[in-house]
């Protein structure tokens, strides 16, 4: 039996019926066409699904669409605003912090969440906030420089 749910994503309501094992990730990328969020490895390890929902970075893979209901949600479609990268795009960008682009969106996602906390962390708590999102690609270390980017950038001092 499908139960009808309503989010707000990337300010713009939405209302579907669903089934209930539909996970968040599978909405967002099958019936709303956001392919930005990845399915990587859909048991919550890689991060690439990362999203914010209200306000809070979470792994759409590891929650129903149902469990959403109600809930405001920023995919990476959502980060930029007015035509202007957010910072931290903008730092990937910058800083070449991607190369395949598979693990960027969460990257992305996540990275927001740790400048939110705390606006200017150390490599150190860089590399901790990151740790629930895998990279097969960089290295980290571009990952880590595009977050100090976007830290100095967003404290006016880049």
């Amino acid at each position: 039996m499908k139960k009808a749910i309503s989010l707000n994503v990337n300010g713009v309501i939405h209302q579907h019926e669903v089934e209930p094992r539909l996970l968040l990730v599978h909405y967002l990328r099958d019936i709303l066409g956001l392919t930005g969020t990845h399915v990587g490895c859909e048991t919550s390890l890689c991060g690439a699904c990362t999203v914010f929902i209200d306000g809070q970075a979470v792994k759409s893979c590891t929650m129903f669409a149902v469990q959403a209901d109600g809930s405001s949600v920023t995919t990476i479609e959502g980060m930029a605003r007015n035509g202007e990268l957010h910072p931290v795009q903008e730092g990937f960008w910058e800083r070449h912090g991607l190369q395949c682009g598979y693990c960027t969106p969460g990257m992305i996602i996540a990275a927001a969440q740790i400048l939110e906390r705390n606006p200017q962390p150390t490599r150190d708590e860089i590399r901790h906030g990151l740790n629930g999102n895998l990279c097969r690609c960089t290295g980290y270390q571009h990952i880590v420089e595009a977050v100090e980017y976007a830290s100095r950038k967003m404290s006016g001092a880049g």
